[in-house]
């Protein structure tokens, strides 16, 4: 090892341990790497920290807080995986919406030793991009970029550039050519392609989300990061408390990492009950019994007596839908119509159903009892929404205690409600289960009560 390398070696152990004392949820996160001299100035595959130790010298020596910042800048791609991309992503656009979500994060922290000189002149830029995009995590930021690229990219990608992403798109053996020979410091240059033969930064597919597919690194270490990331948010909840808004960005985006996609008919059976179904089988049909009865008595077949089995289903059920003036008129009728897709479904339903669709903001607005698949149909294609007033959740929860008083409901098993999630929530459990379906582009993270099933959805999802 030569001696630059063991300085800039020790000057990453330095950065490591300040950020260490200073963010001490980090520790998991702060332990994974290797630390190995490479020919990029500063990157990472998940696994291995690559430096090049020209780049880590000239960093420390222009700026201590630069090499702490960009330590820190690569540990957060790590912690929210944002290298675990589909390869036929438009590179450029998630480099930079990678990149400013970190920093992002790194600001809100307010750490002294992480305030770097690029920090100042980013604040404008952040400003802006707030307005529009809520939260900035890096795929909000990477659709926004879409619908509207930036004025000046390559001036954006310096101001928030803190390490090269190459090892995210290369395939799983090409991360070995990394190491070697220190080359250039500093951020990538534009161009086609580069040394390592990979597709340029526009390169794209626009049927390729960033958020799905793989780049080829290790699925084992793309599942250690997962786990990292879900045990910070837990430990996050109190020291976000504790912190006040310092950690408001990065529980954010942590949140966004670990939200699960759901399945919403998975979701739906949550409410079912058991119950029994006419079971006919055409395999099993005894044609010989049937025939034996013509034989025998000329016009009197025997019929085997029918079966029954017993099946989980929705049998009664309330769809509640919040129709203030904050809520989307056009989202609660897609959601409605999902919903109806699922319940009418022979698998999700009995035959014979008792469904409520209530309408309300501060006050019941409208209440239609659905009884059959025909009705709901009907339903669907007279749909209005009514009210558009303040939102309060009690008034259903009332309304439906009164029906199940009057006998409406032998055996309610489930409530979902569909909100934006700003109201008054009733202060007991009901004697049912009850969900609230939130929005995730309407979402910022409403508290329900301990007793509600709290779902988020994506817009694409409902």
């Amino acid at each position: 090892m030569t001696q630059a390398e063991t300085l800039a070696r020790e000057i990453l152990l330095l950065s490591r341990n300040t950020l260490l004392v200073n963010l001490r949820f980090l520790d998991a996160a702060l332990s994974q790497f290797v630390l190995t001299p490479a020919s990029l100035p500063f990157a990472t595959d998940g696994q291995n920290l690559y430096y090049d130790p020209r780049h880590v010298l000239l960093c420390y020596k222009e700026e201590k807080e630069a090499s702490v910042r960009n330590y820190l800048h690569l540990v957060m791609h790590c912690v929210f995986r944002h290298m675990y991309v589909h390869t036929l992503v438009d590179r450029a656009l998630w480099d930079l919406s990678c990149d400013i979500a970190v920093e992002e994060v790194i600001n809100g922290l307010l750490l002294p030793s992480t305030a770097a000189k690029r920090q100042e002149p980013q604040q404008a830029e952040l400003a802006r991009l707030r307005q529009t995009v809520k939260p900035l995590t890096a795929e909000k930021l990477y659709r926004h970029f879409e619908n509207h690229p930036p004025r000046n990219p390559a001036e954006l990608r310096r101001l928030f550039w803190g390490d090269d992403h190459t090892p995210w798109y290369l395939p799983p053996k090409a991360t070995a050519t990394v190491g070697g020979n220190s080359g250039e410091s500093g951020p990538p240059s534009e161009g086609n392609s580069d040394e390592n033969g990979l597709p340029g930064e526009g390169s794209s597919d626009e049927n390729a989300p960033p958020g799905e597919g793989n780049s080829g690194l290790s699925a084992a270490m793309e599942q250690t990061w997962k786990d990292i990331s879900a045990r910070m948010q837990m430990d996050l909840e109190t020291f976000s408390k504790l912190q006040g808004d310092r950690a408001g960005a990065l529980t954010q985006n942590l949140q966004a990492v670990n939200r699960e996609r759901y399945d919403y008919t998975a979701f739906l059976k949550k409410f079912a009950v058991r119950g029994e179904v006419m079971r006919l089988d055409p395999d099993e049909f005894d044609y010989v019994y049937y025939t034996y009865g013509l034989k025998l008595y000329q016009n009197m077949p025997l019929i085997e007596p029918l079966e029954y089995r017993e099946v989980k289903r929705i049998r009664e059920f309330v769809i509640a839908i919040d129709t203030s003036a904050s809520t989307s008129g056009e989202l609660v009728q897609k959601f409605v119509q999902k919903t109806y897709n699922v319940l009418k479904s022979t698998e999700s339903f009995f035959s014979k159903i008792n469904l409520h669709i209530i309408q309300c903001d501060a006050d019941i607005q409208e209440d239609v009892k659905i009884t059959s698949q025909e009705e709901f149909d009907t339903y669907i294609k007279t749909m209005t929404i009514k009210g558009l007033g303040g939102t309060d959740f009690r008034p259903v929860f009332a309304y439906v205690d009164e029906l199940r008083r009057g006998k409406e409901f032998q055996n309610l098993k489930g409530l979902i409600y569909f909100t934006d999630g700003y109201g008054d929530f009733p202060e007991k459990k009901p004697d049912y289960d009850a969900a609230f379906v939130f929005v995730e582009d309407e979402y910022n993270n409403p508290d329900v009560p301990p007793w509600a099933i709290k779902l988020v959805l994506q817009k694409d999802e409902v």
